[in-house]
């Protein structure tokens, strides 16, 4: 490869980085000292609404599993981090589940056992329903896959992990993450994420109301359906399920 061609790849690569540093350059979320032109912020009008992608016969992991997972056995000093795992398994995420090792036999193992003492989750606390056993088996039977699928626009079963965290993943994660993200808010954190949906904050910025920071600040405005969907958590209190 001729050295010239090597010399503009690099300027190219260079300019690359310089366009998505300044498409993070926004202010945070918070209330404008100057107020909103109503020009609404980000560029290419708004995201379509999600297409039904989902199979009634398959189990997602994202959209039914992993709901589970968070709500049953996620709890503090339960499976709910690499520093607070019990027995060091984290079901807080699919890499975290692979990692500990549990997909080829001692999860389901772990929550069809009779017994009161290695019962999961722990007879003292509400049990999986035949339906939610029945999901987790499914997926398992079907590979135990990282698979999603979008399910149209429905506001009636919106939750963090299935619902909200992956939008934020997507949309939100490249400036807000890291060691030093936009407006000192880390969208990684449930926590943080939280703060502003029960603030206004979120709301305000995701339906680019006067007065707010538009979110995203650049590239398309979330759809309506997405708008609604997040609507729908925080109206919920924004729950961590």
């Amino acid at each position: 490869m001729k050295r010239p061609f090597l010399f503009r790849s690099s300027s190219l690569m260079v300019l690359c980085a310089l366009v998505v540093l300044q498409s993070c350059k926004h202010e945070p979320l918070a209330i404008e000292d100057i107020v909103d032109d109503g020009s609404g912020g980000g560029s290419g009008g708004q995201d379509p609404d999600p297409v039904d992608t989902c199979d009634q016969n398959t189990a997602y992991f994202a959209q039914e599993v992993l709901p589970i997972f968070i709500q049953s056995c996620t709890m503090s000093g339960c499976h709910n981090a690499p520093t607070d795992a019990n027995d060091e398994i984290d079901l807080t995420s699919y890499n975290a589940i692979v990692a500990s090792d549990v997909i080829s036999g001692d999860l389901w193992e772990a929550l069809t056992e009779n017994d009161n003492e290695d019962m999961m989750p722990p007879d003292s606390m509400n049990q999986l329903s035949a339906e939610q056993l029945a999901t987790i088996n499914a997926w398992l039977q079907q590979g135990a896959q990282n698979n999603s699928c979008e399910s149209g626009c429905d506001t009636s079963a919106v939750t963090y992990s299935g619902t909200i965290f992956p939008l934020i993943q997507q949309r939100c994660l490249n400036c807000h993450s890291g060691s030093n993200p936009q407006g000192e808010l880390n969208f990684g954190s449930w926590a943080v994420l939280n703060s502003v949906a029960t603030d206004g904050r979120l709301a305000g910025a995701i339906q680019h109301q006067v007065n707010f920071a538009s979110m995203p600040p650049s590239g398309p405005m979330l759809s309506q359906c997405r708008i609604d969907q997040v609507s729908a958590w925080i109206q919920d209190g924004a729950p961590n399920n």
